[in-house]
């Protein structure tokens, strides 16, 4: 699948040439990871691609455009949003797998983590100002902002040119406000304070391990939800309930947080069948709430990304048990479902995009 995406010429694998034809920054880290699974390095090629629409005050889009599109945001050739900054995981990904990562390469990862402390540091949590920022796109966290509890293509298409139109940029063109949508995802602080500490650990820089240490525990101190055993984001501007929705990316914290009882409360439900579990699971929504609909976008399907960090925080809890089910379960999932973009997590049906490359990440489990 990699190789039939694979376009030498951009340097970066194009996760599905119909329905997604240009680089998303996650998407590549998650090509990357795969690559290096495979001992192929391509995987540095990928992320080289990454870094190759970094704006010079350190900013990562999420997004270079592979072909004519809808602009999102002043740039021309580049999103003025970003996305979850995995690329230290595929960074030590690499390093493990004795690909090492060129300095220059470990410069630019360090300037983009830099840019993210610089401009989007609110109260000791990390913001978006998009849901595109946060990589679950259409979560029903963000329900209380567009004002309905149900997913529907027209209304939320809308509602994110909405915020695109208002959003606020900066002279360099990257988003860094917005007048209705402000929020610190809990997954997003996760895997950056995750970020912070992985890079810090692979260039032995004693600021960004402190930094890490700092972001996970202020999001302990300011998401964690007792009721719920997760947590919850943390809204700015806009909002209301939604945000806890209890939803596969609010266990994502414990990829980071210094407290083992929460960690072990929130990976606990990936193996309760009345939560998160399912045959082809995890679900990304919690059996029992309102919203789960296992086959609609981002109302309950299973996600091969968001399962690869769930496999990562229950090997940093020492849960063989768990990172065995996780892996069993997604790679069967991924083959059932023909490698979907994302599937049902009860049936395995594929949904989505298919083939859609980040699949390929479960050979990294």
């Amino acid at each position: 699948m990699l190789e039939q995406a694979w376009n030498g010429d951009r340097g970066y694998c194009v996760p599905n040439r119909r329905s997604y034809p240009h680089l998303w920054l996650w998407d590549s880290c998650f090509h990357a990871i795969a690559w290096f699974a495979f001992g192929d390095e391509r995987g540095l090629r990928e992320l080289e691609a990454v870094f190759a629409g970094q704006l010079p005050d350190g900013f990562v889009p999420h997004m270079r455009y592979g072909r004519r599109t809808y602009a999102r945001g002043p740039l021309e050739s580049v999103s003025s949003f970003t996305q979850p900054p995995v690329y230290a995981r595929a960074l030590k990904a690499a390093s493990d797998a004795g690909f090492a990562p060129s300095p220059r390469l470990l410069e630019a990862a360090g300037r983009a983590l830099e840019s993210l402390w610089r401009d989007r540091l609110r109260d000791g949590l990390l913001v978006i100002v998009h849901p595109w920022e946060a990589g679950t796109d259409d979560s029903p966290r963000w329900d209380s902002w567009v004002g309905s509890s149900t997913w529907n293509r027209r209304v939320w298409t809308s509602f994110d040119r909405a915020l695109l139109a208002h959003t606020v940029f900066s002279p360099q063109g990257q988003a860094i406000d917005s007048p209705t949508f402000v929020v610190a995802p809990a997954a997003f602080n996760a895997i950056a304070a995750d970020a912070a500490s992985t890079f810090g650990e692979l260039t032995g820089d004693a600021g960004w391990l402190a930094r890490g240490s700092v972001l996970a525990r202020t999001l302990d101190e300011a998401a964690w939800n007792a009721e719920l055993e997760a947590w919850s984001d943390v809204a700015f501007t806009g909002g209301g309930d939604s945000v806890r929705v209890p939803t596969l990316d609010g266990l994502l914290p414990a990829l980071c947080t210094p407290n083992a009882t929460k960690a072990s409360a929130a990976l606990n439900q990936l193996s309760d069948v009345e939560r998160f579990a399912a045959p082809y699971g995890p679900r990304f929504v919690a059996r029992r709430h309102p919203t789960y609909n296992p086959s609609q976008y981002w109302r309950g399907p299973a996600w091969p990304q968001l399962n690869y960090l769930a496999v990562l925080a229950a090997k940093r809890r020492g849960d063989d048990e768990l990172v065995a089910d996780l892996a069993e379960s997604t790679k069967r999932a991924c083959v059932r479902a023909g490698f979907a973009e994302y599937w049902n997590p009860e049936t395995g049906r594929g949904l989505g995009a298919r083939p859609q490359t980040w699949a390929a990440v479960a050979a990294a489990f």
